[in-house]
């Protein structure tokens, strides 16, 4: 704690060109003991950078770029920045904003007319907070089946947009994270600017910057100068290569390294591509339709940490790992990259900052904040809720199973504590609610569940299981299905009393009836299905409503 203490004596007392030299040793020993476990020469690893006013505090490179040429990771190695690139398609419509060139509130369809009316307004706006309710490309290409030799360009995800008719929700009803909103700025800027999306980074941001070595590419041939590849862990603790197959523009799509990012961190505090209201509009948080401010901003989120303000984004594609954390009330910031596919890396920067960043304390505790008395899990009349217990699940496949033992109702693995006769919240967070509504036979029982992290209450539905699911019942979901937004065909058929979904680029995967409308698949990206039936209860479709891709309809051909 001492050496810390110097260490911040010295930082407010010293000129900004502070370095690593000026860090105590045992400041660097903890830095370095945070990423000892990748400091080997034959295996992948990390790069990162800490970053105080207009100087590289410390930066290091630690394992291999390249494990088969055995070049080792330095902070001049070349990183795909995944995610992280958004807030560059973020900067580059704020800029143009500036220029008097669009406005944010603009409806999309006056830069991409092409794109399908949905029956409500989105705005660039929208893009940029994702809130569109336009679906994630990603996820629909790997539901679609790859093309193009399994490469994603941003023509092919275009393509693909341009054929959706509908949407996740209506716009601005719920934050939704989709790739598909930084794609389509892309577009946006190229269209307005009169320039490709990557001419116009490089003329607006990183020329200004003196970014030399950073460059959106969305070709995959293009060769690049000291990049680090990716990779994964394999069998027996070693190393398998894992292809970096996504070159779309915007949502990522940009190449660079620590040396580089360090000058955009200190363009959050100190700018040189724009100035203070550009930084301030970037940083400006997005708001639903009902009112509440979400944290994600114009590409980057923006929330606390230790006290301070902080503009956050995180980033993760085939073994690239990335990260960036700026505090600008400090003029500090801290990247972190990675190529061995380790999620570790996002809590780097946390354990980073803890070093660097002095807290300000934590908030008192309050009655507010005190747990229930333990006393009220025992509920008093438990034959009261019993028709309560059960499996429900949320349009999008969500399930919370409920379950009466011993006294108490149990939320999976959590204890409920009863408010009202219909109303529960969790013993350990109160903030989390259910609310009940027994309906009718007809209808059944269905729970309204809330939480923090939700935009609005959950409506989950009661899970009936079919009685009957016998080979004459089983045959009525049997058939070929196809999406025309995605022009892909999945078939279900019946083999020895077991339902099957299959499709040659995906394979084949058991169906399980979860209810007589719900349906849950082993294939990848579905893993739940609503079922669509006609006015004579015939099966006529399915609509696919799996994470992040809703209303997405498969008519029945057959």
């Amino acid at each position: 704690m001492k050496n810390n203490a110097l260490f911040w004596l010295l930082a407010i007392l010293t000129p900004f060109t502070l370095s690593a030299q000026f860090l105590p040793d045992s400041t660097r020993q903890q830095v370095d003991s945070l990423f000892k476990k990748w400091n080997d020469p034959g295996k992948p690893g990390y790069v990162f950078g800490i970053i105080r006013h207009d100087s590289i505090l410390y930066a290091k490179g630690y394992g291999l770029a390249n494990l088969e040429s055995n070049t080792p990771n330095t902070t001049k190695s070349i990183y795909y920045m995944c995610s992280v690139s958004k807030q560059f398609a973020g900067y580059a419509i704020v800029l143009l904003a500036r220029q008097g060139k669009l406005k944010l509130d603009d409806d999309i369809h006056l830069y991409l007319p092409w794109m399908a009316d949905f029956g409500k307004q989105i705005t660039i706006r929208h893009l940029l907070n994702h809130t569109s309710g336009i679906r994630d490309d990603l996820n629909m290409i790997g539901i679609a089946g790859m093309a193009n030799g399994g490469f994603i360009t941003q023509d092919y995800a275009l393509r693909l947009l341009k054929r959706q008719q509908t949407l996740n929700f209506a716009p601005g009803e719920k934050f939704a994270y989709s790739n598909s909103n930084y794609v389509l700025l892309a577009e946006i800027v190229r269209v307005v600017s009169g320039q490709s999306f990557r001419s116009f980074t490089n003329d607006q941001i990183f020329k200004p910057l003196g970014m030399a070595n950073t460059r959106f590419i969305d070709d995959k041939d293009e060769l690049v100068k000291d990049r680090a590849l990716s990779y994964g862990a394999a069998t027996g603790g070693a190393y398998k290569n894992i292809l970096h197959n996504v070159y779309t523009l915007g949502d990522g799509g940009m190449f660079t390294n620590v040396e580089d990012m360090a000058k955009w961190v200190m363009n959050f505090y100190a700018p040189r591509a724009g100035d203070a209201k550009d930084i301030e509009q970037l940083a400006e948080q997005g708001k639903l339709n009902n009112g509440k401010v979400i944290n994600y901003a114009l590409g980057i989120s923006v929330d606390e940490q230790r006290g301070w303000k902080r503009y956050m984004h995180n980033g993760g594609l085939a073994g690239y790992r990335t990260i960036i954390a700026v505090f600008p009330e400090l003029q500090m910031g801290f990247v972190v990259f990675g190529n061995g596919g380790d999620g570790d890396i996002y809590g780097k920067a946390d354990q980073l900052a803890a070093l660097f960043i002095p807290d300000k304390g934590g908030k008192p505790v309050t009655n507010n904040t005190l747990p229930p008395d333990s006393a009220q899990q025992v509920l008093k009349h438990p034959e009261a809720v019993k028709g309560f217990a059960g499996t429900y699940i949320a349009e999008d496949g969500y399930q919370l199973t409920l379950t009466l033992k011993e006294g108490k109702f149990w939320m999976n693995n959590r204890v409920l504590v009863q408010k009202s006769t219909d109303s529960f919240f969790v013993f350990i967070n109160p903030a989390i609610r259910l609310v009940f509504h027994p309906g009718n036979r007809s209808v059944g029982t269905y729970m309204q569940f809330s939480s923090p992290v939700l935009d609005q209450p959950l409506r989950m539905e009661k899970i009936i299981a079919p009685v009957d699911l016998g080979d004459q019942v089983l045959k009525t979901y049997t058939g070929t299905y196809y999406s025309a937004e995605l022009d892909a065909r999945y078939s279900i058929s019946l083999k020895d009393h077991q339902l099957f979904i299959s499709n040659f680029r995906s394979g084949e995967g058991k169906v399980t009836l979860l209810g007589s409308d719900h349906v849950a698949t082993e294939l990848s990206g579905l893993q739940h299905l609503k079922i669509k039936r006609d006015v004579k209860n015939r099966v006529i479709g399915f609509e696919l409503n799996a994470g992040n891709l809703m209303h997405l309809v498969f008519n029945k051909m057959d």
